[in-house]
């Protein structure tokens, strides 16, 4: 059977177990679960014979019960009716309480699917089949076509963490990792960067027997504080046969902006949560719930700040190497937000070379009315004079419409980019702009051009948007609808940002 084949065999079931109240998040999850007892059955099955141990079953203290079953995958395929769906309820809870990668996958871990009978259904589709004999690249595309759609489930907001692959892909070429270096991300969402960046590795390299171990167990660090995304990631990784079942955790469960962890690594690839503010609920004396703004007093922050984004873009100057490079998507509001932002960018030219931005069109999130831009920038040893010569910017927004659906951003749309970014050799570059071609998309400005601006505002256009003069280049009715929902959305959340500060201005 095709992968595409069993994506949809999966899916469908998810059909109708939508039908006793199961999200799609909630069942992904337990395929989740489900996969990971398969795999190690298989694995522990000539011709692999890992004798990879699962725990018997736990009493409510977390011990084993001496004579307790265990929780396997033999042992749960073996039950059925009510006997089933108890044993699995056990189970999760037992593994659960195991350490390393094992119990990341499974905490906090609950059945979702309370009718034996559907549960049976389930076991059985997986059981069917040899998930082990699969090609890495195979089972990967499977789970990542599930997590795809389990994105496009946007009610239950469970793509606000997706990347567009077409994005990730172009800023994994852009960067193009080497062989035994540290990637990092302190957002890593279900692992999407790392995946890219594997391929990469793997497509583009011979890697000897030292590259391979490295790669599998070294190269890859994470945060994700959401449980059930970072179970996701680790699952993910697994299928794609990076890191080891009985090792530690390469994904922690820590906020990585609460403190710098010491650890440095050689490139950063992130997209970190949208949403401007960091925040956090507390009671007041009269006993109403009420938001106070998140700000993390760190020495090593040029600002101290309630802004996420900025927070997180010095955080991730923070884990470079003094080599080290970075490639991070952020919204519109790093590049023009005064006070705090303005002092974030000074002292990002300052110590590093931010050489490259990619202003990116909307319609490529799941989020409605993000507006984002791929910062490129690396790491430079202390010095008096600015690092950042100039900074060359591609502007692929302007007249440029794309929607999740019927016109999806491929990674196709952003070859030229990836030309004119000149990853090779990406200090000789030549501008497609001019004065006698004002429709160039490819610019550069000098250091002290931007600093010139007011707020030292790197919110740089110079395109003319056709869709204000030429009425006859209007883009199609349903782009155009989207565009006006992103905009009236967007708006509406600044609105809210202005009224929670004028509410909170005047509380105090």
């Amino acid at each position: 059977m095709s992968d595409s084949a069993i994506i949809s065999k999966i899916w469908n079931l998810a059909n109708v177990l939508r039908d006793d109240g199961v999200s799609y998040g909630d069942y992904l999850e337990q395929i989740t679960y489900l996969l990971f007892l398969k795999m190690t059955d298989e694995l522990n099955k000539p011709p692999y014979n890992k004798g990879l141990r699962l725990p018997r079953i736990k009493d409510v203290e977390g011990k084993e019960i001496p004579d307790g079953e265990f929780c396997d995958w033999e042992t749960l395929s073996g039950k059925r009716g009510a006997e089933l769906e108890s044993f699995y309820s056990q189970l999760l809870r037992s593994l659960s309480t195991e350490k390393g990668m094992l119990g990341h996958i499974f905490t906090k871990s609950q059945n979702k699917i309370q009718d034996p009978a559907k549960l049976l259904r389930v076991i059985n589709m997986i059981d069917q089949e040899q998930w082990s004999l699969m090609d890495a690249d195979v089972k990967g595309k499977i789970y990542e076509g599930l997590l795809e759609k389990n994105a496009e489930d946007t009610k239950s907001g469970a793509g606000q963490y997706f990347t567009p692959r077409a994005l990730i892909k172009t800023m994994v070429a852009c960067v193009q990792p080497k062989p035994m270096k540290t990637i990092a991300d302190p957002a890593c969402g279900t692992g999407g960067f790392f995946l890219a960046a594997y391929d990469w590795l793997v497509e583009h390299h011979q890697l000897n027997r030292e590259e391979k171990e490295f790669l599998k167990n070294k190269t890859f660090h994470g945060n994700e504080i959401v449980a059930n995304t970072r179970r996701l990631c680790l699952m993910n990784m697994y299928l794609h046969n990076i890191g080891d079942i009985t090792g530690e955790s390469f994904i922690s469960s820590s906020d990585a902006l609460v403190a710098d962890s010491g650890k440095r690594y050689d490139y950063v690839l992130a997209n970190p949560p949208f949403g401007k503010k960091s925040s956090y609920t507390v009671t007041n004396e009269a006993g109403e719930a009420e938001k106070e703004d998140l700000s993390y007093n760190r020495q090593d922050f040029w600002e101290t700040t309630s802004n996420k984004q900025l927070n997180f873009l010095q955080h991730i100057k923070t884990m470079l190497k003094v080599t080290g490079e970075a490639a991070v998507v952020l919204p519109d509001n790093v590049l023009f937000e005064g006070g705090a932002g303005e002092e974030v960018r000074k002292q990002l030219m300052l110590t590093t070379d931010l050489h490259t931005i990619l202003r990116l069109p909307t319609g490529l999130f799941y989020a409605q009315g993000v507006k984002a831009n791929v910062l490129f920038f690396d790491n430079r040893p202390a010095s008096k004079e600015a690092q950042t010569k100039e900074v060359w910017f591609y502007d692929y927004r302007t007249n440029v419409h794309h929607t999740l659906k019927k016109k999806p951003m491929t990674t196709a749309d952003l070859a030229g980019f990836v030309k004119l970014y000149n990853p090779e050799n990406r200090h000789k570059r030549t501008e497609t702009w001019s004065e006698q071609n004002p429709e160039g998309r490819w610019r550069k400005f000098t250091y002290e051009e931007i600093l010139a601006r007011d707020k030292t505002n790197l919110d740089i256009f110079w395109l003319k948007d056709k869709s204000l003069t030429d009425l006859d280049n209007l883009p199609d009715p349903d782009i155009l609808a989207n565009e006006i929902i992103e905009n009236i959305e967007s708006g509406l959340n600044s609105f809210k940002e202005i009224m929670e500060m004028i509410n909170g201005n005047s509380e105090e």
